[in-house]
């Protein structure tokens, strides 16, 4: 009867592992800007077998921007948003979204914002009474349209235009005047002439050595997936490294899903991304955004320090 039961044990075991109790655990995840060098951790990371070797697996939405990346998070549709403007992400919080920071994203920018060559837009003096494009309400390029026509006192009339793509046709079919894109979207344009930098995102104060994206995550799934959370996290940092390391392989998958060639690939990364812009642990500039995410009008008044700490807990995955 021993023997029987343990082979009835096994038996069960077998069925168990074969059924998949054992798959990898599944992440959802909302993503900004599909084919920008620092959202294509994701896609990299798993190419490269690391989510896997975490037993994760990748369930990724990509959207034209951080309004879009906001609202499944919120709605607990995923667990995940990845590029999710700050101040957007400090807004959504201060009316009540169920969201907490769990990692920084972007500290500083690559973003620019461009005009028609033939436009007579040479930089921001030459931008008053013209529509300025931004991605979508709530997002970085949100953020910084606004502070640049702040910081400069600009007429400019921000614009939400999607995605780099789309932005690009609404600015060469003369709907928008300023368009904004980020690497390697536009450099092809702005290499034939066709269109002229006018700005770049770091000449807003408030994007200079500032974390302006971070990673956020629905709270109910990080209070009740923690240990799948942390092992995304462990996963999405070996995947950062290993987009900056020598190995050929990386620059050869992101010019696939970008769609460019190689040599354009790495000038992406080498001359847009530092690795600095990259890192994970810290919100920097945080006591400034939350001022900023005041006076840009995303929250009505400053978040207590206790809200703060409700909000973002970047250490909260790391252990």
């Amino acid at each position: 009867m021993k023997r029987i039961a343990i082979l009835t044990a096994t038996a069960a075991l077998a069925a168990t592992v074969h059924t998949g109790a054992f798959a990898a655990d599944v992440v959802k995840a909302t993503v900004g800007q599909q084919g920008n060098w620092d959202t294509a951790v994701g896609h990299l990371g798993t190419k490269a077998g690391i989510f896997k070797r975490h037993n994760i697996e990748l369930d990724l939405v990509y959207t034209r921007g951080s309004g879009e990346t906001l609202q499944p998070v919120i709605s607990a549709n995923v667990d995940l948003g990845i590029a999710v403007g700050t101040l957007g992400a400090i807004g959504a919080f201060s009316k009540g979204a169920p969201i907490r920071i769990i990692a920084a994203e972007a500290t500083g920018a690559a973003d620019f914002w461009y005009a028609k060559a033939t436009s007579g837009i040479k930089s921001l003096k030459d931008t008053d009474g013209k529509t300025m494009a931004y991605s979508t309400n709530g997002s970085s390029t949100h953020s910084m349209v606004l502070a640049l026509i702040k910081e400069n006192n600009l007429k400019a009339k921000p614009t939400a235009t999607g995605s780099p793509a789309a932005t690009l046709t609404a600015v060469m079919s003369d709907q928008v005047d300023i368009g904004w894109s980020a690497p390697p979207f536009g450099l092809k344009e702005m290499e034939e002439g066709k269109i002229n930098l006018v700005a770049r995102g770091n000449d807003a104060a408030i994007v200079r050595g500032q974390t302006i994206r971070v990673i956020i995550a629905n709270a109910d799934a990080m209070a009740k997936r923690k240990d799948v959370l942390r092992r995304f996290m462990q996963a999405y940092r070996e995947s950062i490294d290993y987009m900056y390391s020598d190995n050929p392989q990386v620059m050869k998958d992101y010019a696939e899903f970008a769609r460019i060639p190689e040599a354009m690939a790495r000038r992406v990364r080498d001359e847009f991304f530092p690795k600095a812009l990259m890192q994970m642990s810290e919100i920097k500039g945080l006591d400034e955004l939350l001022k900023d995410a005041v006076e840009l009008k995303y929250t009505p008044q400053p978040l207590t320090k206790q809200q703060v700490g409700e909000l973002v807990q970047t250490h909260a995955l790391t252990h």
